[in-house]
């Protein structure tokens, strides 16, 4: 991890969801968060893409293979589980009871998430490349 400052791309306050942008499920997630984060409280941002890289690289993490969804705020990091409840616990109700399953045991929460990220492309598919966000959504994306 870095010893110091801000990861690259994030601006002071901001909150950035990391997320597969060949997944299926990963970017059914991305429209989902656009769709129900209605306070624009988050950023979105493609593992793929040079600023996603970057904020990987910041923070130490894999650039070749990364099997997690990851989500920055106030500079930390949070991945698996605990990222995926941590912003849900963020959204308009009823969405933000489901981040109530933080109480859960984060090894058995890690587990059920890990069951499903190690097989998400089998399970939902992946697009050839990364998906361009439409014209109204651009802003949620993270990009210089």
């Amino acid at each position: 991890m870095s010893s110091g400052g801000s990861p690259p791309h994030i601006q002071p306050g901001e909150r950035l969801v990391l997320f597969d942008g060949v997944c299926r499920l990963c970017n059914g997630w991305a429209k989902f968060l656009i769709r129900h984060d209605r306070q624009r409280r988050f950023r979105l941002a493609a593992v793929q893409s040079p600023e996603g890289r970057a904020i990987l690289a910041w923070f130490g993490l894999p650039l070749e293979r990364f099997d997690t969804m990851a989500y920055v705020e106030a500079g930390e990091l949070f991945v698996r589980s605990t990222a995926v409840l941590r912003i849900l616990g963020q959204l308009d109700w009823p969405w933000r009871a489901l981040g109530l399953l933080r109480l859960c045991p984060r090894w058995l929460r890690d587990w059920a998430y890990d069951r499903i990220a190690l097989n998400r492309y089998r399970l939902f598919g992946r697009y050839d490349s990364c998906l361009l966000p439409d014209p109204d959504h651009a802003r949620r994306f993270l990009h210089d």
